[in-house]
């Protein structure tokens, strides 16, 4: 999708890269809440489902209100970046009904059985569960290791002649440690491995990922991209055109996970906003993060963009700013985490992140739950660990809140 020059900025691109180009002049995208399409003849059903003729059968297979969420999503993504031939980089994007169900697309396309994934310990709960624990039903072996140190990383691959992906969360959650992208592109390209990188935390707003030549990205579209937490959504967005139409899409249709027309456009609502959002986000996380590391009750503060996190010079050269989201260690362990968790007043007790409002959860219980006590303690989830999506709400009330909860 090529983006209109006149859009300086990734901002304006959010809140007009659609356009108004609808039949009805119609202000805002239209729900096209139709289960399916009509032909005019045989020959153009025929011809359609052959793909002679551009146009909608089945609202799995496609639908007008999901494809311009689609383009609108691959346009941010792409924004401003130029392709290998110097022109404007062209993504497709594949809207799914969760951030679960593009991730699998993204796995099932393009891992077969005796095939081996890697990725590293700090990672979201159910990719997590997906990885190591359904994957390797399928015959695809899965393998945890450090992604910083590249040397290593290319002893892997010269030992792992079955590795065909890596699988990246930066910041990932809830340590918000970040991997190079641009140093294990260099190694895994070298080899012909393929590169992904969910981009939930950071949204395009913050961190571009095919900058430095990742070859698919996707989110949880109900997090930040929404923004206000009123639907379930996931996006797969991918480098090589050819494979996303072909291969990708197959198999995102056959699995069936496929987005419904009202949360594409909620979607497309939300993210009108993004620049706004993401900016005040960052705004008061900053200023929490620093609230927190000088509290006497909080062991350690987990946020890139505190100058002591081992990733900040990271942080600083491969996004725009460090997020919204942190995690913290309460001295007190589990029973400190969850007197604070009952003790809120203004933040939400809620298992997310992203949305307008400050959400705080206890993921040693609650989603990292599902994996053993060893290995959740190996990916940094401590007893005492709190995770916070930091919200809009005034800098003051959110500090103010924090701190009494974390009175004795």
């Amino acid at each position: 999708m090529e983006i209109n020059p006149e859009f300086g900025s990734m901002s304006s691109y959010a809140i007009h890269g659609l356009g108004h180009e609808n039949a009805e002049h119609a202000h805002l995208l239209p729900i096209f809440s139709s289960s399916t399409f009509t032909f005019d003849s045989a020959q153009q059903g025929m011809d359609r489902f052959s793909g002679k003729e551009p146009g909608y059968m089945y609202s799995r297979f496609a639908n007008p209100t999901v494809r311009a969420a689609e383009k609108l999503v691959a346009g941010l993504e792409a924004f401003g970046l130029k392709g290998a031939d110097g022109k404007p980089l062209e993504l497709r994007a594949l809207l799914h009904a969760s951030g679960q169900s593009a991730m699998a697309t993204m796995m099932l396309a393009n891992l077969s059985a005796g095939d081996v994934v890697l990725s590293h310990p700090s990672l979201y709960g159910g990719t997590y569960e997906f990885i190591y624990g359904m994957l390797p039903r399928f015959g695809i072996h899965a393998l945890l290791d450090d992604l910083k140190d590249m040397d290593r990383l290319s002893m892997l691959l010269e030992k792992t002649p079955g590795l065909k992906l890596i699988h990246i969360e930066t910041p990932a959650n809830p340590t918000m440690g970040c991997i190079d992208l641009e140093a294990v592109c260099a190694v895994a390209g070298s080899r012909g491995v393929k590169v992904t990188v969910d981009n939930t935390f950071a949204t395009p707003y913050l961190q571009q990922p095919f900058r430095y030549g990742v070859d698919f990205v996707f989110h949880s579209t109900t997090k930040f991209l929404n923004g206000h937490g009123t639907s379930i959504g996931g996006v797969l967005i991918g480098r090589d055109i050819a494979f996303m139409n072909t291969r990708g899409y197959d198999t995102y249709k056959l699995l069936g996970g496929t987005s419904s027309p009202f949360d594409a456009f909620l979607l497309t609502q939300g993210i009108k906003t993004l620049g706004l959002r993401m900016d005040r986000h960052c705004d008061n996380a900053e200023r929490v993060a620093e609230f927190l590391t000088g509290h006497p009750a909080v062991s350690k503060v987990h946020y890139n963009g505190l100058k002591d996190h081992a990733d900040a010079a990271l942080t600083a050269r491969q996004m725009r700013r460090a997020g919204a989201v942190m995690a913290f260690e309460l001295k007190g362990g589990m029973k400190a985490g969850m007197r604070f968790i009952d003790r809120l007043r203004v933040c939400t007790r809620a298992v997310s992140v992203g949305t307008i409002d400050t959400l705080i959860s206890h993921p040693a219980s609650m989603s990292h739950s599902g994996m053993a006590p060893a290995d959740r303690i190996k990916a940094g989830v401590t007893d005492g660990l709190i995770r916070m999506s930091v919200g809009l709400e005034a800098l003051d009330d959110i500090i103010g809140d924090l701190g009494q909860a974390m009175k004795d």
